[in-house]
């Protein structure tokens, strides 16, 4: 009988396949991506435009598809909490530095922060090459980046990374031995966990507050 976290991931993969088959796209890895091997990250695969679906079912899909995937290779490599302490990356980004109000410094940093881990997603990628679910939860941060962008007032400010930029950031994790890059991998999944939830609960925060006032002048008029 399948376990509960089993079941929570299969179903995330057949929505993943579902929204995938829906947008016209195939289910397995795309044939244009990178080798392996390269990580270099020029090649942009970011839609032109979102499928109209809400920012919550894509945030939702993602965290679903990564809580699977990280309970899988934490199994895998018997990696404590505390072990993966020791594999947090720096430049990836910190929490949302905007106000609760501050709704589109959130967007921005949302936006900013997705086109990063893209670049970190390609490296999880060449340590679990045969893992499609990869490259659906990048597939699916690049229409929620997309979406995220629609809802800025200024897009055009994002801080977009040149390709020097993301070799670099590939360059200052890589290691020779391959159970300390699957550990690196793990804690960027886990990194982009949280980052997700709390994109998610910052810009909601803001929304409500913006609400909320807007509640509060139209009861004085």
């Amino acid at each position: 009988m399948p376990s509960i976290l089993n079941a929570r991931l299969l179903s995330a993969v057949m929505l993943a396949a579902l929204l995938l088959c829906a947008l016209g796209a195939p289910v397995e890895n795309e044939p244009t991506d990178s080798p392996a091997g390269d990580l270099s990250g020029e090649e942009e695969e970011q839609p032109s435009s979102a499928p109209s679906l809400s920012k919550t079912a894509f945030w939702d899909l993602i965290v679903n598809l990564i809580e699977g995937l990280t309970k899988e290779f934490q199994d895998e490599l018997q990696a404590t909490d505390s072990s993966l302490n020791n594999y947090k990356i720096s430049s990836l980004p910190a929490n949302c530095p905007g106000s609760n109000s501050n709704k589109e410094a959130c967007l921005r940093w949302m936006a900013e922060g997705l086109e990063t881990y893209m670049v970190f997603l390609k490296y999880v990628e060449r340590e679990y090459p045969n893992t499609s679910s990869l490259s659906d939860i990048r597939q699916f941060s690049g229409y929620l980046m997309s979406q995220i962008k629609q809802e800025m007032s200024k897009p055009g400010k994002i801080k977009v990374l040149t390709s020097s930029e993301k070799e670099q950031l590939l360059k200052d994790i890589d290691h020779p031995h391959a159970f300390n890059r699957k550990m690196t991998a793990l804690s960027i999944l886990r990194q982009l966990r949280d980052f997700l939830c709390d994109g998610k609960r910052k810009i909601h925060q803001g929304e409500m507050s913006k609400y909320q006032k807007n509640d509060r002048n139209n009861s004085q008029l």
